[in-house]
């Protein structure tokens, strides 16, 4: 059944009244805020402009191909005047991460995908979003985006108010930490834009700079990607370099350690979403156990989550840093062993270099006892 006001001309809408109804509806859906801004990305454009010719993007080539459509929404969907911005926050209750960072044998997994994968869920969401508008407000042409498509989602969220950029980088919300998923709906409605918050709140904090276990934050909101352990887990498909690997320990898939560190992250919120809870034990996993997984077991275990992004290949390369990372043990040995012949040379060059570390280990303890 539609709304009352689904009589309503676009003549005769208030924007004082659209706004309230578009927020309700946004918190009907589960999301934990919803800011509005225009379709300029402002000095975001050329942070981004300046971080690709830096060479921080590392092999992610796309970032630079499609730069003129982040900078510049309109190319992206014409006719965009307004960027709905949504939160949903995503830490599981209960959980402590650095329990798992402290145990080296247990695989460290970003509590954002330990769960379900967010992108198809939230979509969905935001398109429920604008087809209500579309059905109870007004017609308007929208297209929804979550992280799938270039689009400057922290840019339009610090725009709109959500929150400011942080030193590590993250967008931090005052409420919130920075334990949440953005969401970006562009709509051709001229609808009024939030105010920005006027300054950021790290103050002189850099304890994320401090903590990052490779360096990748060179600079307070300096990223290099390069170094990232999310794009060295995640977006890099070929060799991870030598130097880094001991510094990577136990984080198989992503990294959190600079949003662990952030004291905003104490107001982060716990979330009541069933999708985003642990699923398979992935947040107590050993990483031998994980290691022992056929590609048929990784397909069926991580199917609907962002794990499945990385492909076998690659969770068995950063498993073989983690477990070169581990304590010497017999058992670890001897599973590094059984992939020695893996098909993959990626899987091989890492599985040796874990053994020589293994190895490496076992002499130094023999070394101390004798």
């Amino acid at each position: 059944m539609k709304s009352a006001v689904s009589h309503w001309s676009p003549a005769r809408l208030d924007p004082d009244r659209i706004v309230p109804l578009i927020r309700r509806w946004g918190a009907e859906l589960g999301f934990q805020q919803l800011t509005i801004t225009d379709a300029d990305p402002g000095e975001h454009r050329r942070h981004l402009r300046a971080w690709l010719a830096a060479g921080y993007h590392g092999e992610m080539d796309w970032m630079e191909r499609r730069e003129l459509l982040r900078a510049h929404p309109e190319r992206l969907h014409p006719g965009v005047r307004s960027v709905i911005v949504v939160r949903l926050d995503y830490s599981p209750a209960g959980d402590d991460p650095r329990t798992a960072l402290a145990d080296p044998e247990r695989a460290y997994i970003a509590r954002y995908s330990l769960g379900r994968d967010y992108h198809r869920m939230m979509r969905k969401r935001l398109s429920q979003l604008a087809a209500r508008i579309d059905e109870e407000l007004v017609p308007h042409n929208y297209r929804a985006f979550v992280d799938s498509a270039p689009v400057l989602e922290r840019g339009f969220a610090q725009r709109s108010g959500l929150g400011w950029i942080g030193k590590n980088t993250m967008l931090i919300n005052r409420e919130g930490g920075s334990q949440f998923f953005l969401g970006a709906l562009y709509t051709d409605l001229a609808l009024p834009a939030d105010a920005p918050l006027e300054r950021g709140h790290c103050g002189s904090c850099q304890a994320c700079l401090d903590l990052c276990p490779t360096g990748a934050l060179v600079a307070p909101h300096q990223l290099d990607a390069r170094r990232c352990i999310s794009y060295l887990t995640i977006e890099l498909r070929g060799s991870i370099p030598l130097e880094l690997r001991p510094l990577m320990g136990n984080r198989i898939f992503g990294c959190d350690d600079c949003q662990l560190v952030c004291p905003w992250n104490r107001y982060a919120q716990p979330t009541g979403e069933a999708d985003f809870h642990p699923r398979h034990g992935l947040d107590e996993a050993a990483l031998i156990e994980l290691f022992q997984w056929s590609e048929e077991d990784y397909l069926q275990r991580t199917a609907g989550s962002a794990l499945r992004r990385i492909g076998h290949e690659c969770w068995l390369r950063n498993l073989a840093v983690g477990l070169g990372n581990a304590p010497w043990r017999p058992a670890i040995v001897a599973a590094l062993e059984q992939r020695r012949q893996h098909p993959s040379a990626l899987v091989r060059e890492h599985v040796d270099w874990a053994l020589q570390q293994q190895l490496r280990r076992r002499r130094d303890l023999i070394a101390r006892s004798g």
